[in-house]
């Protein structure tokens, strides 16, 4: 294969894994979203079934908006802080380890591409290319021996920002009908509307993953919403004890 082929190739390799990364971080927009979504939605027919004045289903769906989103924010900064932190600190052991024990982290190499397959000269050869290269060197240990890969989330505090701000869009839509209608037609219209924003979350996460987006749709469609018949089972059955 030509040197030119060689690059192309590896042009569209990078492309690849920056359009992963992107489908990684628009997923968890979706599942940011999805989960603001049947939460709130759980908690305004929970609240409706157990009264009709449509002020208290509002403060109370506000009240679990905010909580949702806040909820999401700080587990998407703390989760993606310690991946970072966990690779950061590995990453640092190695480099140490390169320096101080160089001979055992160049046998630390043999073994991983012997135990691949690689016998004899080209073996020995393999093993001293990478080594002759520190950051390749590094980064074989890490992905290689360690399976520990850059998570390609830079900036946590942003990351989580963008997933916050995503749990309050799905929060908002089964708040919306009980701004402008009566309680007992905003029921109606929320878990509708509810109903269609998961489908469509189920069938676009299909899209970047795997799956039918049909029955993908379906299957979260179907699960918020049973999620959300609990939640107002156990709304009215409040309501009828008080």
């Amino acid at each position: 294969m030509k040197e030119s082929e060689r690059n192309e190739l590896s042009r569209r390799i990078k492309e690849r894994e920056k359009h992963r990364l992107e489908r990684m971080k628009l997923r968890e927009l979706i599942l940011g979203g999805q989960d603001g979504l049947v939460n709130v939605l759980g908690v305004v027919l929970a609240i409706a079934s157990a009264s009709m004045d449509s002020r208290l289903v509002i403060i109370g769906g506000a009240a679990a908006l905010f909580a949702e989103s806040i909820s999401m924010l700080a587990v998407s900064y703390t989760s993606s802080k310690a991946a970072n932190d966990v690779y950061q600190s590995e990453l640092k052991n190695e480099n140490e380890e390169v320096d101080e024990l160089p001979e055992l982290e160049r046998q630390e190499i043999w073994d991983i591409f012997h135990e691949k397959g690689l016998r004899g000269n080209i073996l020995e050869k393999v093993v001293d290319r990478i080594t002759s290269d520190r950051e390749r060197w590094i980064d074989v240990m890490m992905k290689d021996e360690l399976n520990l890969f850059p998570s390609g989330q830079e900036s946590p505090l942003k990351d989580a920002l963008i997933v916050g701000f995503s749990a309050i869009i799905g929060s908002i839509i089964p708040l919306i009908p009980f701004l402008i209608l009566p309680v007992s037609v905003a029921v109606v219209w929320s878990v509708t509307l509810s109903a269609a924003a998961l489908f469509i979350a189920g069938a676009v996460k299909a899209k970047l993953t795997v799956g039918k987006w049909w029955m993908s749709g379906l299957e979260l469609a179907l699960i918020g919403m049973l999620a959300a018949i609990l939640s107002y089972a156990i709304g009215a059955l409040v309501g009828a004890l008080v």
